[in-house]
């Protein structure tokens, strides 16, 4: 059922349909999707539970976990009477964007990116990149995926590696 509302949420042409999915989407999920551009093969973890992603565009395999924010940062000058800082983030290709990430304002993520779990970014970063903390980078080794890959652990193995990490635990 999530996939559907995100499809009409984000595709549909019909206005009744887009606030009936949107209006869903945040009851059933805890999530509010709004994008000027939105690629239909990006792919949202655990059905973008507590996600607020209001993009200028997210382009083709972007990978959103939960609790990702992608929102504006503007704010208003009251001495020029404007507001400042006006835009919402585009986030290119091939980008995976982990639990708890904050993406503010006008900015870019280079394609091929790893947004880190709580990474707060409130400038343009480059391609290629694993971004942490606030607004820092390192160039990412093209040899690993992080998160998140096609080809996905096999659940039983996932499980063992678990049961081990839980024994060495109590081995204490």
């Amino acid at each position: 059922m999530f996939e559907k509302l995100v499809k009409m949420n984000c595709y549909s042409k019909n206005r009744i349909l887009k606030y009936f999915a949107k209006n869903l989407l945040e009851k059933l999920y805890c999530c509010e999707i709004n994008c000027i551009e939105i690629d239909k093969s990006v792919l949202f973890a655990h059905h973008a539970r507590g996600c607020t992603i209001i993009a200028s565009e997210i382009c083709e395999n972007v990978v959103i976990l939960q609790n990702v924010t992608i929102v504006t940062n503007m704010k208003f000058n009251k001495i020029n009477n404007e507001w400042e800082n006006v835009g919402n983030p585009i986030i290119c290709k091939n980008v995976v964007i982990a639990d708890g990430a904050k993406i503010l304002g006008p900015i870019i993520i280079g394609e091929n990116s790893f947004v880190a779990a709580g990474a707060i970014v409130t400038k343009d970063m480059p391609a290629n990149s694993i971004i942490y903390g606030v607004n820092k980078f390192k160039p990412k080794d093209i040899n690993y995926d992080f998160v998140y890959n096609s080809n996905m652990e096999k659940v039983d193995k996932i499980i063992e590696a678990n049961k081990k990490l839980i024994e060495k635990y109590f081995m204490k």
